[in-house]
């Protein structure tokens, strides 16, 4: 009985932790009106953080913040487009008047392909420039506008998510042909963004990190299943949710999907104290599906 009441007590005693783990912090999240966004959102808000939640959408963005400040944490909504430097520098701005501080970055916004995405078999040139302009650039936008701030103030923890589909090629005899692949060239570039933003940030005693999801169902993986339904003979009757499980089957050891919440919490630890000796890292989160 001893025994069970003390794991007991360490239990409790966790969760308490784990509550105050970001506790005084603001994080400011990029495409956190839905998605691995929401949920990254979600879980820096239940850890204590002031989450301000940007996206393009507003109105999406708005409603995480009152899921969010409905649950007891607190956050900001914010309207920002990361392809347009001028619109994140205002959305900083915004948050540091109206909070004071950014602890936090996570840019997060990102985007499969170009308008007609789904009906493609092969990519085109607009998926190119697309993908770069979110995924690269808008990166790079949202830590330009951050990182001055952070500078300043010799303090600041930047959580970049990228995809394991950046690691290495994913694509080949998944029923896609070739129109993945500018997604996944961008998530590489996001990856060796981090490497060199670390180097160059370090001395400012600011942390850069990266994530790399796995197979979670997203509207962005949706789309793929849509995708594959359209141009592989081999899933023209299948339902998009059949071709997302029997890929979590086929590819992940652990046989399960990820969720945004697990992305979540992969971010809470590396934006958090006990991650300050820890810089210039890609840490997948995808059940094994690919090993680094």
């Amino acid at each position: 009985m001893h025994n069970v009441r003390r794991a007991r007590e360490t239990s409790e005693g966790t969760v308490v932790k784990m509550r105050d783990q970001l506790a005084g912090k603001t994080a400011i999240i990029t495409g956190a009106g839905r998605g691995i966004g929401r949920g990254i959102a979600t879980v820096l808000a239940q850890r204590g953080a002031t989450v301000v939640v940007c996206d393009l959408n507003a109105k999406s963005a708005q409603t995480v913040v009152s899921e969010i400040n409905s649950a007891g944490g607190r956050a900001l909504a914010l309207e920002a487009d990361v392809t347009e430097q001028a619109s994140m520098n205002a959305a900083v701005a915004g948050a540091l008047k109206s909070i004071g501080r950014i602890d936090i970055c996570v840019p997060n916004a990102g985007v499969i392909g170009a308008s007609g995405y789904t009906e493609r078999a092969h990519y085109s040139e607009d998926d190119w420039d697309r993908t770069f302009e979110v995924n690269v650039k808008g990166i790079a936008h949202t830590v330009e506008a951050v990182t001055p701030h952070m500078k300043e103030r010799k303090a600041g923890k930047i959580v970049i998510i990228a995809s394991h589909g950046g690691r290495a090629p994913r694509f080949a005899g998944f029923g896609l042909g070739s129109v993945g692949i500018p997604y996944a060239v961008s998530k590489a570039a996001a990856i060796q963004y981090t490497h060199h933003l670390a180097l160059y940030l370090a001395t400012s005693n600011i942390n850069v990190n990266c994530v790399c999801p796995g197979t979670l169902w997203t509207p962005m993986w949706e789309a793929i299943a849509i995708n594959r339904v359209a141009n592989d003979p081999a899933s023209r009757d299948k339902t998009t949710k059949d071709v997302f499980d029997e890929s979590v089957r086929q590819r992940t050891p652990l046989g399960r999907p990820q969720t945004p919440e697990d992305i979540g919490k992969a971010v809470a630890f590396l934006a958090s104290d006990d991650a300050n000796e820890i810089t210039g890292q890609a840490l997948n989160v995808n059940g094994g599906a690919i090993l680094n």
